[in-house]
């Protein structure tokens, strides 16, 4: 399976779709998968407008899929809801069914069906994926996803639903209260603030897995605030031993969701260099591993490259 792309392009105009100010969710039209998980919703008209408004939290797979246009997509709808409930709240599963719903289909444009397609900020930020992808490919891609999230410092989590209904309104995210400080610097655009609050979670318990990652993510972000990045990759590219030079391209690429290239790149440097800055290398490229997940693929792949360089 190809890994999707994660980006974040233009804002697409969904202003057509659900004009009702304050959407309630309907129950789920006849035929249409169970949503009966807690990260997993049957989308109507009425509710869809308050389906992209929780895609400000966190992001939201939607999926389209239409018993008569493609008979066995519902099963594919049902196979995303139960992945995404492996997720505990990093994805949402959005079921739309293009049937009793079309006006959504037509709004997003969508071209067949099955498809699906991850909303974030009120717009799509991947290419649609055509299809239907096996759970195996899902639970992969879904890994995949929120681990280019959490290298973009985007840690949001949705609340869990009772028997798939959304959460009434104004009713406030659930936030584990030990980070909530951490993620409320981030989302005030208190960087510094962040790392602080995530140095404390990890001093007490250095133990804590999402404390330290969300630290590593912190720091990334901290090293490259305002930085030019066309003016780094140019100061790299002149000076290919240059341990700062290089290190700050590898943590550009990291919040620019190119991880294997940020890995690639420090694995590289340590093989080229010596002493001290052979040292800073690997050490820079453990603070990365740490910030995507040591369970990662992409980190085991980074580790195993890192041994060979270094012996």
């Amino acid at each position: 399976m190809t890994q999707q792309p994660f980006s974040r392009p233009g804002a697409i105009d969904l202003s057509g779709l659900g004009q009702s100010p304050a959407p309630q969710q309907a129950a789920a039209p006849a035929g249409a998968p169970t949503s009966g998980g807690s990260y997993s919703v049957a989308v109507t008209q009425e509710s869809f407008q308050q389906v992209l408004q929780e895609s400000m939290t966190a992001p939201v797979v939607m999926v389209f899929h239409s018993a008569r246009q493609a008979p066995g997509s519902e099963q594919y709808a049902a196979d995303v809801a139960a992945v995404a409930e492996q997720q505990e709240g990093r994805l949402l599963a959005a079921l739309v069914d293009v049937d009793t719903q079309p006006e959504i289909a037509q709004g997003m444009q969508i071209p067949q069906v099955p498809l699906m397609m991850v909303v974030l900020d009120g717009r799509p930020v991947t290419q649609p994926i055509p299809g239907a992808l096996s759970p195996e490919e899902l639970t992969t891609l879904f890994g995949q996803l929120g681990q280019q999230l959490t290298a973009q410092g985007i840690t949001g989590r949705h609340q869990p639903r009772s028997g798939g209904a959304p959460a009434a309104e104004g009713e406030e995210e659930v936030v584990d209260p030990r980070y909530a400080p951490a993620q409320d610097a981030l989302a005030a655009g208190d960087i510094d603030g962040a790392v602080a609050e995530y140095q404390k979670l990890v001093d007490a318990n250095p133990a804590d897995v999402e404390a330290a990652g969300g630290l590593a993510i912190a720091k990334v972000m901290q090293r490259t605030q305002g930085v030019d990045l066309h003016a780094a990759r140019a100061a790299a590219a002149d000076a290919p031993d240059d341990v700062d030079a290089q290190t700050m391209v590898a943590d550009l690429d990291m919040l620019g969701g190119h991880v294997e290239d940020a890995f690639t790149r420090l694995v590289n440097l340590v093989a080229r260099t010596s002493d001290k800055d052979r040292e800073r290398a690997r050490d820079h490229l453990l603070g990365l591993f740490a910030a995507v997940g040591n369970d990662d693929p992409r980190v085991l792949a980074g580790r195993r490259n890192l041994a060979s360089a270094l012996f």
